[in-house]
């Protein structure tokens, strides 16, 4: 089955504008890989009995793969040609497996500089704890 690919454009967009709802469900596989794949090889990432000896009820995830899974968010909603340029992120509740982190968006700013047409995202990632993660991402888009 094929899947059709967002093209979100400059002029569609609106200040105050939602983006579409992405649910993760957390794993522990996702997890250990994501810390493996940006090379943090942090224990509390990948091994749970070190880091239950460091007071924490289970590994949890590492602020890298959620920098990636939020600029995932920004791109599934624009598209390829989407390219972000900036993103912003404060972590919160650790995101731990067998949780989901809820992620949505709104547009906050949208303007046109240095021949780029740039739009800044506020994403919020909430999982059963709280907000997991955070912040804002500009991203140009095309013209037309």
């Amino acid at each position: 089955m094929s899947q059709t690919l967002n093209r979100v454009i400059f002029d569609q967009v609106e200040v105050g504008q939602k983006l579409p709802e992405l649910v993760i469900d957390v794993t522990a596989e996702q997890i250990v890989a994501g810390a493996m794949a940006s090379r943090d090889y942090q224990d509390v990432h990948h091994d749970k009995d070190k880091a239950q000896a460091l007071g924490s009820p289970d590994i949890f995830m590492n602020i890298l793969t959620t920098n990636g899974l939020v600029g995932r968010f920004v791109t599934d909603w624009t598209g390829p040609e989407g390219m972000l340029k900036k993103v912003n992120i404060k972590l919160g509740a650790p995101n731990y497996p067998g949780d989901s982190m809820r992620l949505v968006g709104k547009v906050t700013e949208k303007h046109q500089k240095d021949d780029q047409n740039l739009v800044e995202v506020a994403v919020i990632g909430k999982n059963s704890m709280g907000s997991h993660v955070t912040g804002t991402v500009l991203v140009a888009l095309p013209l037309a």
